[in-house]
Formats: C-alpha cells, sequence, structure tokens
C-alpha cells in the first residue's frame, strides 16, 4: 500500500512512501495523478481545493488552503495554513463507544504497603536543590554494590531549582519532587538538601507528608561534616530495606500507564498513536488506568477528546485546562499555534491541528473519568488528562510525577532520552526501527504493511506486562534517565 486515505470525509491522503512525480496510484477506484513528488508521511490532494477552502484529514478540518491546491499535488506549509484562533467555544455532545472485550492479564510486580504498585524496585536519589545535584551523582556512583537481589538500580535525578524560584515555580518544583518520593517504582528513597534553599528542608518534609521511614531518609548536606559518608550509610539502609521486596503477580488494573509523543511525522497519527490508543483501550476494560498529556498537542482535536468526558463536570474541567493553556500562551505574547516543530514539519505535519488530530489517536475511545493538573496524582481508574506541556522531558516528568509507572512514547524520528519510569519507544514507521533499533522498542510501522492497528493493540499491550514484569526497556539498558521541571516565572 503505498497511499492512505484515513477518513471517508478526506479531501487528502497521506503517502505511506516516497511517490515521485508522474506517479499514477489507484486510490478506492479513483487514480491519483501526482503533479508533484509526495515523500513519506506528507500528504496530496485527492481532489481540487479552492484557496480558503478546509484541507480535511481525520473527517476534520486541519488546515485551509492559501492558494488553489490541484488534485495529486503536494499539501504542506507552502500551500495550507492553520485555521486556530484563541477563541474556540465548546459544547458538550456526550459520545460512548464501546471498549473490547479482552482476556485478562497479569503482570509480577511489586505490592506497596501504601496499595500502589511498583514496576521496579529501585533507589532513587532526589535533590531538593540544584546544588547538590554532583553530590547525589557521587553517592550513586560510589554505591552501586547496593544494587543486588531484588533492588534493580540506584538512580538520581538531577534538575537546577529548589531555589531562586517563587510563587508557582517553587511549588511546582516542590510537587513534581514530593510526588516522585512517593513513587511506587522506588523501593527506597534518599532526599538530598543542602540546607539554606527556597525549597527548605523542613518546607519539602511538609509537603512530603507522612512516610515510611524505612523507605524514606532524609539528609540535609550543610547539617553533616561528612555527607557522602552519611549518605553511603543511608543507602544501604535503604537497599537493606527494598530488599525484603519480591515481585508477585498482579492484575493489569494496578497498572498506569503514561503516553505520550515526540519526534512526530505524518504517520503518527496512522500507526504508532492508534495502535497506544487500542492499548489504552484495552487497559481501561481491565479495570487499568492510562495518562494522557501534552494541552497544547490537544488544540484543534479538543472534540474528538472532550465528548467523551464521562460527565458535564469533566468536561468543564477539560475545557479550564485547555482555556488555562491558551492564556499561559498569549500573556507571553505567543499565538496558541506556535507548532508543529521543524522536525514535525519535516515529517509532513503541517499545522497543530494536524498534530494534534494525530496526538490525540493515543487517547483511543474510553470514557474520560479525570482531569489532572500539572504533576496530580491519578485518583481514579480509567482515561485520565494531565495538564502538562508538549516538551518531551517535562511531560514525560509530569506523568511519572502523576503516578505512570511506565511511559508509553511514540515518535516518528527518534529520542533516546528516558524518563524515571521506564519509557518505551514505539516508532511509527519501520525505517526509524531498523536504524535505530538501539532506541526503539516496539514498531508500529508494521501498520503500513498490513498489520491490523487491533493487533498492534494487542501486542502492545502484553510487551507492557512484559516490562511490568522487569524485561527492560532500550532507555533502560542504556541507563537513561533524567527529569524536566515546568518553569514560568522569576529566576532571583
Amino acid at each position: 500500500m503505498e497511499l492512505i486515505k484515513i477518513h471517508p470525509d478526506d479531501n487528502v491522503a497521506v503517502a505511506l512512501c516516497d511517490i515521485k512525480e508522474g506517479s499514477s496510484i489507484l486510490l478506492e477506484g479513483d487514480t491519483i495523478d501526482f503533479l508533484t513528488e509526495v515523500k513519506r508521511g506528507h500528504k496530496v490532494a485527492l481532489k481540487d481545493i479552492k484557496a480558503g477552502n478546509p484541507v480535511i484529514k481525520y473527517g476534520n478540518e486541519i488546515a485551509l488552503a492559501k492558494e488553489d491546491i490541484r488534485k495529486g499535488e503536494w499539501v504542506h506549509t507552502h500551500n495550507a495554513r492553520t485555521a486556530l484562533s484563541e477563541d474556540a467555544k465548546y459544547t458538550y455532545e456526550h459520545a460512548v463507544f464501546k471498549l473490547p472485550k479482552v482476556k485478562e492479564h497479569t503482570f509480577m510486580g511489586f505490592k506497596r504497603e501504601d496499595g500502589k504498585c511498583g514496576v521496579r524496585n529501585e533507589i532513587w536519589i532526589i535533590p531538593t536543590v540544584g546544588c547538590v545535584n554532583s553530590v547525589a551523582k557521587q553517592l550513586t556512583e560510589e554505591n552501586q554494590d547496593v544494587v543486588s537481589g531484588s533492588v534493580e538500580g540506584l538512580y538520581y535525578f538531577g534538575h537546577p531549582f529548589g531555589c531562586s524560584q517563587l510563587g508557582d515555580d517553587l511549588a511546582a518544583t516542590k510537587k513534581v519532587l514530593a510526588d516522585l518520593v512517593h513513587h511506587p517504582n522506588a523501593g527506597g528513597v534518599l532526599v538530598l538538601s543542602l540546607g539554606c534553599e527556597n525549597l527548605t528542608p523542613d518546607m519539602f518534609r511538609e509537603a512530603v507528608g507522612e512516610v515510611d521511614s524505612d523507605r524514606v531518609k532524609f539528609l540535609v548536606c550543610q547539617d553533616v561534616e561528612d555527607e557522602i559518608k552519611e549518605g553511603s550509610k543511608l543507602l544501604h539502609e535503604l537497599a537493606a530495606h527494598a530488599a525484603k521486596s519480591k515481585r508477585e503477580e498482579l492484575p493489569a488494573s494496578s497498572l498506569v500507564i503514561g503516553m505520550k509523543c515526540g519526534g512526530s511525522d505524518g504517520l503518527s497519527g496512522i500507526t504508532a498513536n492508534p495502535a497506544v490508543g487500542r492499548f489504552s483501550d484495552r487497559l481501561v476494560a481491565l479495570g487499568g488506568t492510562t495518562i494522557l498529556t501534552e494541552v497544547p498537542e490537544m488544540f484543534g482535536a479538543e472534540k474528538l477528546l472532550f465528548n467523551r468526558c464521562e460527565n458535564k463536570e469533566v468536561f468543564d474541567k477539560a475545557v479550564e485546562m485547555v482555556e488555562d493553556f491558551k492564556h499561559y500562551f498569549t500573556s507571553h505574547g505567543q499565538v496558541v499555534y506556535e507548532n508543529p516543530s521543524p522536525g514535525n514539519k519535516a515529517g509532513g505535519i503541517t499545522t497543530l491541528e494536524d498534530k494534534s488530530c494525530g496526538c490525540v489517536q493515543k487517547g483511543g475511545s474510553a470514557q474520560i473519568v479525570d482531569v489532572l493538573s500539572y504533576a496530580e496524582p491519578v485518583k481514579k481508574r480509567g482515561l485520565n488528562l494531565l495538564s502538562g506541556p508538549g516538551n518531551d522531558l517535562v511531560s514525560a516528568t509530569d506523568l511519572t510525577a502523576a503516578g505512570a509507572q511506565i511511559i508509553l512514547f511514540t515518535t516518528g524520528r527518534g529520542t533516546p532520552f528516558g524518563a524515571p519510569a521506564p519509557t518505551l519507544k514505539i516508532s511509527t514507521n519501520s525505517a526509524l526501527a531498523e536504524k535505530k533499533s538501539g532506541w526503539i522498542d516496539f514498531n508500529a510501522g508494521s501498520a503500513v504493511d498490513g498489520e491490523s492497528i487491533d493487533s498492534l493493540g494487542d501486542r502492545l499491550l502484553d510487551l507492557v506486562c512484559e516490562v511490568a514484569s522487569g524485561k527492560k526497556t532500550k532507555t533502560e539498558e542504556r541507563g537513561f534517565r533524567e527529569i524536566s521541571i515546568f518553569k514560568d516565572g522569576v529566576t532571583l
């Protein structure tokens, strides 16, 4: 198959391979004579489109023609533009779709005393301020001997914040780091402070709340003579506690999976993102939880999500989330449609609406049960929306802080980074999977060769259960893990 028309109402199709000028392809009984070359992932007009008329893809308006576009011409940024504005209005038209029947799935995980379930049993060092990042790094490097038995790793998550911050920025740093302390993938946590930072040790302890003192230890570097010696002692105590945890069989309903995309291309909304959507529907049908974020990449496709809010209260929260992000853009003098990225455009994505319609495919068809603020922990099982930007590192950290034990990351161009939670990379095309086999865990490009999206969803569910049971992702094999915290205000 060389060309795909996604929805019956579409007036463009997407090339599944590079198609040369002068080629003729039969699509649904109609011959398309290519007047220009069209690269893989890019769009071709299926009929003449007059200037000012909509370009339709996914059954949605994804652009307006800037000039007359002839049937068989390449459709992209040179002849199509966004139709978005800051003044969209939303109405609630509740839509319910039937979820698939799925056989029971289990995984081998770690049941925590607070009722949560982890898919890893690691020791984490959480610096509360950037000043102690190097101490955390040295402690990590010099204490790898704690990794044995059921203790699967020792990691630190450095960042530049925790001091010289005010208001919402300080609150965001505090919240994200406190949520990481409670993450179920950590069997033990060392909280590392300096002692004089804005995010004071007492303030952070209050934010963390009640903890098991055997699982969470606090070290203020200015309070001890030798922070490396004292830190090493505490890490070994944490490891002794974490070593008591063993994997046991747990139901798939215990899984909380984050979903995002990055380095998207024109196939993202056709292969990988719909495959993740099928996975999400299957996990939700089993009683599990999925989280969708990247609010700016919902702009232009909100209706595809919002009508699936399970009630008006959830719908109102979803609208408020989107409006708040639009205000964030405009308050900084930016238009809401300042997207897609250069890499997205090179991959065939023309406008933000085009990108968004592909992005929200990851949400499948389940009802949306809740809308969460930035880094707010999940409270309800089912599909959740999480406020956060599209930036890969920030949104992956956001998902982890919200409680995602694993993150599914779809990509058409590839990226090596990993979040604190195992980050499973899903390629939109087979060429990327072959070229970057050290990055990609799952190839959804097989959809181009005829594998059904439902089959991809089934296989992805099986793989997630394997990863939850201990199978390492490619990013884990390389030790790639990092965090990034959302920042909006003044640095002192």
